[in-house]
């Protein structure tokens, strides 16, 4: 997936003030994000709250992507979740009287993608061992376990929208053929 004339992130060398221990983390979510814009360029609307198999809709993963970015980067700066980081995490996959469309829910992840770069880039590398508390029970972490598990998470749920896409995809083919 992605560019087909470029290698992955993680081939194209060193990104730029990314520190070193982070380069991974930061390839990670740049490849999502090239493959998330590829796979859901010509996604229509009215699929979003699709769901298969009884597996979660797209419109589900591509808000989840956004909210775990956010609450994962805001742990490791040390914060707890705001109010509404709460009330969005809170209506996650859920249809709510708000209309959401591909194009809007995929410039929150983008931008959400953004900010975790920005951070990374002024992320000391000796902070990267400090301890961190998730949640309100103050779960064990540290920063590089967060900014890692936010990482994988991603790709993770990213791995899931694809199967979805395509199967929502596959589906539509035959129907419309």
């Amino acid at each position: 997936m992605g560019n087909d004339h470029m290698p992955e992130v993680w081939l194209r060398g060193p990104l730029r003030n990314i520190p070193a221990l982070l380069q991974p983390v930061a390839h990670a979510l740049l490849q999502a994000r090239e493959e998330l814009n590829e796979l859901i360029k010509d996604f229509p609307d009215a699929w979003l709250w699709k769901r298969v198999a009884g597996m979660a809709s797209p419109a589900f993963h591509l808000q989840h992507l956004t909210g775990v970015l956010d609450r994962l980067f805001t742990y490791a700066r040390n914060q707890q979740l705001d109010e509404a980081q709460l009330n969005y995490l809170a209506e996650e996959g859920k249809l709510t009287n708000k209309t959401y469309t591909v194009k809007y829910l995929t410039e929150r992840f983008n931008t959400q993608v953004d900010a975790a770069i920005r951070q990374l880039v002024i992320t000391e590398e000796t902070e990267l061992t400090a301890f961190r508390g998730v949640g309100r029970k103050q779960l064990p972490s540290t920063v590089i376990g967060l900014y890692t598990h936010a990482a994988e998470h991603t790709m993770r749920h990213l791995g899931q929208l694809i199967v979805t896409v395509k199967v929502l995809q596959a589906n539509l083919m035959v129907v419309t053929d």
